[in-house]
């Protein structure tokens, strides 16, 4: 069917390369590209043998000039941007430069401020068009998967949404006293950025962490939940009709809390550079250094995640409840691809995602959030490649 040139080679990557492996009546080839071509080669080596033939590269993918070289060396139907969030414009300026179709799960993020917004990727809108390729962003669970849940709602279950809440619970222990399931600073940046849900048309500010709620999570039960801001609320209070408020929700443990606290007290969080032994060094990088590798913990974590969307609105002028979620198990995940749950939700939608935009299933010239596709394609997909789904039509409500 094709070829997809993915770029990046941690967990997520990990996850959907060995997914795009499976799936190889659609990935007949892959390149694998990072700044650590060693890691590629590694796993190269791993999943070799396979129908998918797997081929590695070197590439900075801050430097759109090495970026085009490589896509127009290699050809590929689509390019899967699973780097970091700082590297989403120069990838897309490469697509753009070569005409080929772009994913990401992630929205783009400036370096120097923990700023989460899609205004620099929409903004790419009209020259994706003109090109006639498209932009998929945020094909991940959360962005990702929760949008797509959304677009399934409002087309199969109600006239109008008007109350979303995304719940995104992990209760899986891995056994360090403190350690972040994906990158670090992403991670950490995220917890101790404020908070804010939409909520009228406008963003409702919290301080961190402000809000907690109590939720009890099927095959999971009662965890603590904090509101955060989160990217698909942005997108998603665009394309749902009815909308009045979002709100995200995560979970997190006392430990990871006062862990957090402590570090953030003593300044480890901060993003502000700081002179070290006449270096400059920033302390959240610092941090990241000294905390355990999150590609390191699929071993040792056990337990469940749970991830999903409950929605409230109206359906034949009458009140509707709906709620749609994942459940997914570390040690199951660590047994199929070795790797935790984490990546596994993120890496699955990845490769989906690439796979419909792939094979045509979505094509629509420009730059688009998940949800503004057709849904079904993608849920039949979330049951076939390890991400099954459940629905409840009478769930626990979040006050």
């Amino acid at each position: 069917m094709g070829k997809a040139l993915i770029i990046g080679c941690g967990g997520v990557a990990s996850v959907a390369i060995h997914k795009c492996c499976q799936n190889s009546d659609v990935f007949e080839e892959i390149m694998i590209a990072s700044r650590t071509k060693s890691k590629c080669d590694a796993l190269k080596a791993k999943l070799d043998g396979g129908k998918t033939k797997i081929q590695t590269a070197q590439v900075d993918a801050d430097n759109v000039d090495e970026l085009v070289a490589l896509i127009t060396e290699f050809k590929p139907d689509v390019v899967l941007n699973l780097a970091l969030p700082y590297q989403d414009l120069t990838i897309m300026d490469a697509c753009l430069a070569t005409k080929t179709h772009y994913i990401d799960t992630a929205n783009y993020e400036p370096k120097d401020e923990a700023k989460f917004e899609y205004k620099w990727q929409w903004a790419y809108r009209e020259k994706f068009e003109k090109a006639g390729i498209t932009a998929l962003l945020g094909s991940g669970f959360d962005p990702g998967v929760t949008g797509v849940f959304s677009a399934y709602a409002q087309k199969h279950h109600f006239d109008e949404i008007n109350y979303i809440d995304i719940l995104d619970a992990n209760a899986g222990d891995h056994g360090y006293p403190f350690a972040t399931n994906f990158n670090p600073e992403i991670n950490i940046r995220e917890v101790s950025a404020k908070g804010s849900y939409w909520e009228n048309g406008e963003w409702v500010e919290t301080e961190p962490m402000e809000i907690k709620r109590v939720y009890n999570f099927p095959e999971i039960g009662e965890k603590d939940m904090y509101l955060l801001h989160h990217e698909e609320l942005e997108s998603l209070a665009l394309n749902i009709k009815g909308i009045k408020r979002i709100r995200f929700f995560m979970t997190f443990g006392q430990s990871y809390i006062t862990h957090l606290k402590c570090l953030e007290n003593v300044g480890m969080t901060s993003i502000e550079p700081i002179e070290f032994e006449g270096k400059q060094i920033i302390p959240l990088q610092f941090l990241k250094a000294v905390l355990p590798d999150p590609s390191t913990l699929g071993p040792r974590t056990k337990g469940k995640t749970n991830i999903g969307c409950i929605f409230t609105g109206k359906k034949d002028g009458k009140e509707k409840l709906y709620y749609i979620y994942n459940v997914c198990d570390h040690e199951e995940c660590y047994r199929e691809v070795e790797s935790q749950a984490i990546s596994y939700t993120t890496g699955v939608p990845a490769m989906i995602g690439a796979m419909l935009v792939m094979n045509g299933t979505w094509n629509k010239p420009g730059v688009h959030n998940i949800e503004e596709f057709d849904p079904d394609p993608f849920m039949d997909a979330l049951n076939k490649w390890g991400l099954p789904w459940q629905e409840s039509f009478n769930p626990e409500l979040v006050d």
